[in-house]
């Protein structure tokens, strides 16, 4: 099965998430191991990149803000990310469909709380929002 058609599956089982909120945690995961690992090296494809909950959350957020600017909140809220746990929530879900790898020390409870999104992608543009 192709990763559309597995994305397609997971909707359908768990519809709180779009096919967008997967691809956005996709990428959100390869700019984490950047961050944490660096580049990965040439013909090294099985060096272990792997990143904690809170790491990928952390690289979830630097992704979203560079991608999507002032209009993050509302379109990640739209895709059904709304807390961090959300995001915990997906990687299980490409987890369990073993799209993603795991550990196995990896836990739900490691995306709990990690940041509050409002803050995190809404108020860094209200200073730059015009007054009415």
């Amino acid at each position: 099965m192709d990763y559309e058609a597995v994305i397609r599956e997971i909707v359908a089982k768990d519809p709180r998430y779009s096919p967008q909120a997967y691809e956005l945690v996709r990428a959100a995961l390869d700019h984490s191991q950047k961050l944490v690992h660096g580049e990965p090296k040439k013909g090294k494809s099985k060096d272990n990149r792997h990143v904690t909950g809170q790491q990928l959350v952390e690289g979830f957020r630097q992704h979203v803000l560079e991608t999507y600017g002032p209009v993050s909140y509302r379109l990640i809220a739209n895709w059904g990310l709304k807390r961090s746990i959300d995001v915990g929530h997906v990687v299980f879900n490409l987890i369990e469909a073993k799209l993603f790898g795991s550990s196995p020390e990896d836990s739900l409870t490691d995306f709990e709380d990690v940041i509050d999104f409002k803050e995190a992608f809404q108020k860094p543009f209200e200073s730059a929002e015009p007054r009415r």
